[in-house]
């Protein structure tokens, strides 16, 4: 779908017009396919969900979408809660990782009907329950959840954000005070040691710990540490479903029954540390998120009936007020330009660095920035609903959808807890059975194998970095609504796409003029534009700008008539024009000759022909075209450097300009005059061939195509809510410039999820071999764990400066 269109504009005629799909299933109104998007895929369980109509029926529990190849009749798709018209959310205090999902999804679940009906906002601490489950009263669900060890509530943003800085306040009171009360602890031990011995050992120090006022001290240290992982780590033992935090507490419990209170305690301050810094980590990811909504400032200048202006809060600014940008200001909220000219940096939205000029009419958006001049806008959208405010929505959002890097860690660390419990008992047990080794050494070298065992950074390396991938993505100008969407592109082998729009500029431009009968390029010209002057047609527009360019002078023609399927025809100091197609020009008595065969030449290159003349001849052919972006060859160019193997065009357009186009850029294969069904079959058949294949479309006509990909693209999704709603990722910016940066920034978020993984295993991997030779201490195993978590956790948000 052209620009032009999208704007509403005419359609083009004859062979400049594109074949438009129709929306997802025929037989629809033009108002209904707007409201209704197809699937955004079915290739992956992450992407089974569907769009609905606005007006769609809360009584309807699960859609099936048959109209895209989305789900069959007897396969109906569980949908995307998170986008869900009335579904419900609920805080989670304790919900900060992969975890405390998997036991939502086992203990919520079945009382909502199925852990499908969930999803899961980490930054957020939220909980999101599907409206398929809405007969299921809130205080069942929270007293679920509470039976989990962590508390839930309704979801408010203000109140979830005050239980967020107090459930982080209470986790950093007690590590400081389990760390308080473990140096208190460590120094009364030393200084009893001093008062009672005079050896030069001071590893002696720790081998027998004085009765009374140490073991209190290092006690409270144990319970200020454990204080908030006790509650899941009962749940789990309840449950018999070992986990990280049960794991904690039987290493504290075992290093207490064999006297060993220093390990202990230090064992509970640090894995509370380990806890601490993973609260910080999503906190500074949430941060980053937020951050995108502080460029959008919380006061707008509005411009009252009587002249006088006055600033107000933006979240008071209703649709339809008019508000002042002055230059150098951020512009608060959505709106269109009534008055004013001048540049506007979009960078924060689309990641383009080159300011976009705007004058009156023109779209402007919240967050971006007003270069100079001074702008009177209307404003379009209130601050809860404008572009930036969706993007930072659906950033956040983006989590429930998760990537394969998270389910497999998932997964692993559901299965890992166990065994590594079992693999301790084994260690504790068998050698003083079998080879008669000590008790005591082998039961404190399994405490110390638990220790270990512990996957807080295999657990938190992952999300973390899901969360700065898409955080720094949409810093850049580009939306992807799941971290399965973000390791997709770095597997892209194959690239569909639609001509208009995308490598050429989806708007005609005049690229030939031919005079005739002894007229010159400005005669015709000037002709050209008198007739067209108030014609708001793409066709008109393109011959404006080109007599504007040109330095031609005209005067709008007396009498314009339009001609319904020929043209238009006016006066001009007193003589008759005529403007019109070739099937026009054809229609006229007397010979056209020359005017003719240049005519078909021109058509036969691609181009759309308009012919200007009298009554009594032809006073010349003017040729137009969609062009070719300046950058499309080099772009063709980065995505095979990047990967990608094979480029396809799909379009509606006539052969001959599809081929012209691709010849000039370097695409690979060429597919013309389609029908959106068409699109469809082959975007299965490059799936047949290809693992992962991307579609590129407007994000609501070629939804059927994007659906049957692996991935859908979204072009220019700025000021198109259809396009976002609709893509799997959107690029803010109206041209394909952020692909290949996107394929290398998927790339590198895999890599850093890769490393991080890998470390955390290498870690574990030295300290169980510590361990089994007898190296490895209690304190040491879990200083191993914290550190690794603050590596991961630091590596990680490296991508959040991914440029």
């Amino acid at each position: 779908m052209s620009n032009a269109e999208t704007r509403g504009q005419q359609i083009l005629p004859d062979d400049l017009e594109e074949q438009h799909t129709k929306g997802c299933c025929s037989g629809k109104s033009e108002a209904e396919e707007q409201k209704t998007s197809c699937c955004t895929s079915h290739e992956t369980a992450a992407k089974s969900e569907c769009c609905s109509a606005e007006d769609k029926h809360e009584e309807t529990a699960v859609h099936v979408h048959t109209g895209c190849g989305c789900a069959s009749k007897d396969e109906a798709a569980i949908p995307d809660v998170t986008n869900w018209k009335g579904s419900r959310s609920f805080r989670v205090e304790g919900l900060c990782c992969a975890e405390e999902m998997s036991i939502l999804r086992r203990v919520v679940g079945p009382v909502v009907g199925d852990p499908e009906y969930l999803a899961f906002d980490v930054l957020n601490g939220k909980m999101i329950v599907s409206p398929v489950a809405r007969g299921v009263a809130d205080d069942l669900i929270v007293k679920a959840v509470n039976t989990t060890g962590m508390k839930a509530a309704l979801f408010i943003e203000q109140e979830a954000a005050d239980a967020r800085a107090k459930q982080h306040w209470r986790l950093g009171t007690f590590t400081v005070a389990s760390g308080l009360f473990w140096a208190a602890a460590l120094i009364v031990q030393v200084a009893y040691y001093v008062s009672g011995t005079s050896s030069a050992d001071v590893f002696s120090i720790f081998e027998k710990v004085p009765s009374g006022p140490v073991e209190v001290l290092y006690m409270l240290a144990i319970v200020a540490g454990l204080r908030l992982v006790a509650p899941k780590g009962w749940y789990a033992l309840k449950t018999l479903r070992p986990d990280m935090n049960l794991l904690m507490l039987v290493a504290v419990a075992g290093a207490i029954g064999i006297g060993e209170w220093f390990e202990g305690a230090t064992v509970a301050f640090l894995f509370s540390l380990s806890l601490y810094l993973e609260s910080w980590s999503v906190g500074r990811a949430r941060k980053a998120v937020a951050a995108l909504m502080d460029i959008a400032p919380s006061v707008v200048r509005l411009l009252k009936p009587n002249g006088s202006e006055e600033d107000v809060p933006a979240d008071t600014v209703k649709p339809g007020a008019t508000f002042v940008v002055r230059g150098g200001d951020r512009i608060p909220l959505d709106g269109v330009v009534r008055k004013g000219v001048g540049s506007v940096d979009q960078a924060p939205i689309t990641g383009e660095s080159v300011p976009v000029m705007k004058e009156a009419g023109d779209d402007v958006y919240a967050g971006t920035i007003n270069g100079e001049g001074s702008f009177e806008v209307e404003a379009t959208k209130g601050a809860d609903d404008t572009m930036l405010a969706r993007i930072i929505r659906m950033v956040s959002e983006a989590q429930a959808r998760r990537a394969a890097a998270e389910q497999w860690v998932e997964k692993f660390a559901r299965v890992y807890t166990p065994a590594v419990m079992a693999l301790a008992i084994l260690l504790a047990v068998v050698p003083p059975l079998v080879f008669g080794a000590a008790w005591m050494d082998w039961f404190y070298r399994a405490l110390v194998l638990l220790v270990i065992a512990c996957p807080c950074a295999l657990v938190i390396s992952t999300p973390v970095s899901i969360v700065a991938g898409l955080t720094s993505a949409a810093r850049n100008g580009v939306l992807i609504k799941g971290g399965v969407f973000l390791e997709l592109p770095a597997r892209l082998k194959a690239l569909a796409f639609d001509k208009t729009g995308t490598i050429t500029n989806g708007l005609p431009a005049v690229t030939d003029v031919y005079p005739l009968s002894g007229h010159s390029v400005e005669e015709l010209l000037t002709r050209a534009a008198s007739l067209e002057a108030r014609s708001s047609h793409p066709l008109a527009e393109a011959i404006l700008t080109r007599a504007k360019e040109d330095g031609v002078e005209y005067q709008t023609a007396e009498n314009v008539e339009l001609l319904p399927g020929r043209g238009l025809s006016g006066q001009r100091n007193g003589k008759s024009y005529w403007l019109g197609s070739r099937r026009f020009l054809n229609e006229k008595d007397f010979d056209i000759g020359e005017a003719d065969a240049k005519a078909r030449e021109l058509e036969a290159a691609g181009k759309t022909v308009v012919a200007v003349g009298t009554d009594d001849h032809v006073c010349g052919l003017i040729a137009l075209s969609d062009t070719i972006r300046d950058t499309a060859q080099e772009l063709v160019a980065q995505l095979h450097e990047a990967g990608v193997e094979k480029l396809v065009m799909l379009t509606g357009d006539n052969k001959a300009t599809a081929e012209r186009v691709a010849a000039a850029v370097g695409i690979d294969e060429v597919r013309a005059e389609l029908l959106p069904e068409d699109k469809v079959s082959l975007v299965e058949q490059l799936s047949q061939e290809y693992e992962t294949v991307g579609m590129i479309g407007d994000g609501v006509n070629d939804a059927p195509a994007m659906a049957r990909a692996s991935f859908g693209v979204a072009m220019g999704a700025i000021g198109s809510d259809a396009a976002i709603e609709t893509a799997d990722i959107a690029l803010m910016k109206d041209d394909l410039s952020r692909l290949p940066w996107l394929i290398h920034h998927s790339k590198r978020t895999l890599k850093i999820i890769h490393q991080n993984i890998a470390f955390a295993f290498i870690v574990k991997g030295i300290l169980v071999l510590l361990t089994m030779v007898g190296f490895a201490s209690l304190w040491a195993a879990i200083l191993g764990d914290v550190g690794a978590t603050l590596i991961v956790v630091t590596n990680a948000m490296r991508l959040l400066k991914d440029k």
